[in-house]
């Protein structure tokens, strides 16, 4: 950090498989891309290139390789998987990601609906190829999953082979763990992380209000997800008690 400060939480340092921040990247330049490595890269684990926006993209395989280069791991949207997946391309999405040397992968089916069993399969497969990441809700705002499925579909997958389980909210944060407002389905949540450890779910968190929730029901190393590269230092902050909204949480006020 640029100066001392007392009373700041312990963060967990990169490279850390807990405390991670997961950043969408919708299409970003390559300019962007540089200037969101130059800032950001200590606190980015992960980049996620969002639903298919891999597909149009001009100068991906630039871009992908600046992040790798940072150190940056990156991977595709769970969308584009399921884009190949009902087109009967699975091998060819394999391909691509050896061609482009992606090493972590996302299996969701938020847009089509793929038997459990045979998502699990596919999970199964893909550890031989990286670090599998399983998306786990509907995008659909109509499909609501009760609290014993959703911690019924995190074990199998888990147990499957994911690294992570991520937990479905889209990119605007308004389905899944959220209700349409945005308002987080608490309930759900305390559920899920009854059986479920935190550290191996990823929250996608888009709305401020979403991370400090989780911010302030499991800590400052919790794993946070979609998050828009011009939050990544406000993000950073609000973890480690420096934004208004955290100001109070680690402060040790006995001394004041």
């Amino acid at each position: 950090m640029n100066f001392n400060l007392s009373q700041i939480p312990d963060r967990n340092q990169k490279p850390r498989e807990h405390g991670i921040t997961m950043v969408m990247d919708k299409g970003l330049s390559l300019n962007e891309a540089e200037n969101l490595i130059s800032v950001g890269n200590p606190h980015i684990d992960i980049v996620k290139l969002g639903f298919g926006t891999a597909y149009v993209t001009p100068n991906l395989r630039q871009k992908i390789e600046l992040y790798q280069a940072a150190g940056i791991p990156v991977y595709f949207g769970g969308t584009l998987f399921e884009a190949f997946l009902i087109r009967n391309q699975f091998e060819d999405y394999i391909t691509m990601m050896r061609d482009y040397k992606i090493e972590h992968v996302e299996v969701s089916d938020g847009s089509i609906n793929i038997p459990h069993a045979e998502k699990c399969g596919y999970i199964e497969k893909l550890t031989s190829f990286g670090t599998v990441l399983s998306e786990v809700g509907s995008k659909d705002a109509a499909h609501i999953i009760p609290p014993y499925k959703w911690i019924e579909l995190m074990k199998a997958e888990l147990e499957a082979g994911s690294t992570y389980v991520i937990a479905e909210a889209r990119e605007a944060g308004n389905v899944g763990i959220y209700r349409g407002s945005g308002e987080v389905r608490e309930g759900l949540v305390q559920e899920i992380l009854t059986q479920i450890p935190e550290q191996k779910i990823i929250w996608e968190a888009p709305q401020k209000a979403q991370q400090l929730y989780f911010l302030e029901l499991i800590g400052c190393n919790v794993n946070l997800g979609n998050i828009a590269p011009t939050e990544v230092i406000p993000l950073e902050a609000m973890r480690i008690g420096l934004r208004g909204d955290t100001f109070d949480l680690y402060l040790d006020k006995t001394n004041a």
